[in-house]
């Protein structure tokens, strides 16, 4: 069933008017900047130390990240002239999700550490905008609790597949009973990267029942249990351990989601193009290219620089989308143009989210699609869907 999301009259792009008429008028500016890539400067003075170093950082050195970012620099956008309009069309649909934009929230973990309210202010400013909300499995809030906030706008849940598969199925059965209508697996987490800003203060949240909401509300879970959650808190956190490194998982394992999940499905965590080629050729849905912002491996590929050739090597055969690195509608351009049919942002959302709650996420999502809808219009197109590699230009570095 195909799920609709509303689509606002005008154009995103008017979000700037709107800024500009607040502060001639009214002498109101912006609580947050409208730079989306230097949020992280303000968000770093409104997080708590253990927050920081869970949210900002990557895994060892930070290459990854830093080849994230470096690989959108690497390309530039070519803009025409004389050939755009003054309605342009963001709207798209991906696996039979209406959108009002190729523009998803990245499945997230623990936003509470953010801001007290998590994920449920981060689903109610998506909701409010039609902009599709993926769950992770690692939430600070329930299923149940995400359906009740988000309403009937569209969602998606992000399955981090557990080695204890009752769960796993009581899991996929609770997602689909309360409205996620795609489901996508994470392949680049079987067990955590090496994450020094989190290891050097000894913090992982989910040993606090911190970020384990869908574990600690699941029947087959606390069946597992000798004793209820609040009796024994350890326990609980122990079980979860058990359960959440699963480095045994394989392609051979899939058939069992396509028997128990009748929705689509995306394998997020890809790099390579030959697994794209698998993912198609054992019936996937779709692709996330992906490194986990650079939270996993370090001194990975930059995602950018992947994504090219995994679009290439599955053509039309499943959907393609991207996320890692994107900070701009600028960025979302790019992405788009070299084959990502949507686009999923991630930290800027926690960035937003820690420094004004939902109103911050709203913020984060508006000047998003506005910089978006401005950069399609000046570079000659009204919908995204006229971009391709000729709407860029490879800026290759000089030689030594």
């Amino acid at each position: 069933m195909t799920q609709e999301a509303p689509h606002p009259p005008g154009n995103y792009g008017d979000h700037q008017l709107g800024i500009y008429l607040n502060g001639m008028f009214a002498d109101r500016t912006p609580d947050l900047t409208t730079d989306l890539a230097a949020l992280e400067d303000q968000a770093r003075a409104a997080l708590a130390p253990e927050a920081l170093g869970y949210v900002v950082p990557s895994a060892g050195s930070g290459a990854t990240a830093r080849a994230n970012r470096e690989a959108f620099d690497r390309w530039r956008i070519v803009p025409r002239v004389l050939r755009s309009g003054a309605r342009r069309d963001l709207s798209c649909e991906v696996l039979g999700t209406s959108m009002p934009a190729p523009l998803l929230i990245a499945p997230m973990g623990v936003q509470t550490l953010a801001h007290p309210d998590g994920e449920l202010a981060t689903v109610r400013a998506a909701a409010a905008l039609g902009v599709p909300y993926v769950h992770s499995t690692q939430a600070a809030h329930s299923f149940e609790q995400i359906a009740e906030a988000g309403g009937d706008a569209p969602r998606w849940y992000q399955l981090y597949w557990p080695t204890d598969r009752e769960v796993c199925l009581s899991f996929l059965e609770r997602a689909k009973a309360t409205g996620f209508s795609t489901l996508v697996l994470t392949l680049d987490t079987p067990m955590l990267g090496w994450r020094p800003a989190d290891l050097n203060r000894g913090f992982l949240p989910f040993l606090r029942n911190v970020g384990i909401a869908n574990y600690l509300t699941d029947p087959a879970f606390l069946a597992k249990l000798d004793k209820p959650v609040a009796e024994d808190p350890g326990a609980a956190a122990l079980h979860w351990a058990k359960m959440f490194p699963n480095p045994g998982l394989s392609w051979a394992d899939l058939p069992f989601l396509r028997e128990h999940w009748d929705g689509p499905i995306l394998l997020k965590g890809i790099s390579a193009a030959e697994d794209a080629r698998l993912a198609a050729d054992h019936g996937m849905d779709g692709v996330v290219v992906s490194n986990h912002g650079g939270r996993q491996v370090d001194g990975a590929i930059g995602a950018l620089d992947a994504l090219p050739a995994v679009a290439d090597a599955v053509g039309d055969r499943i959907a393609v989308l991207f996320d890692s690195g994107v900070r701009t509608g600028a960025d979302t351009v790019k992405a788009l143009a070299l084959g990502a049919r949507a686009v999923l942002l991630g930290r800027p959302v926690l960035y937003g989210l820690a420094l004004a709650g939902q109103e911050g996420v709203d913020h984060v999502l508006r000047c998003l699609l506005a910089e978006l809808d401005l950069t399609l219009a000046l570079s000659g197109y009204v919908s995204h869907r006229g971009l391709s590699r000729e709407s860029l230009a490879c800026a290759q570095r000089s030689a030594p």
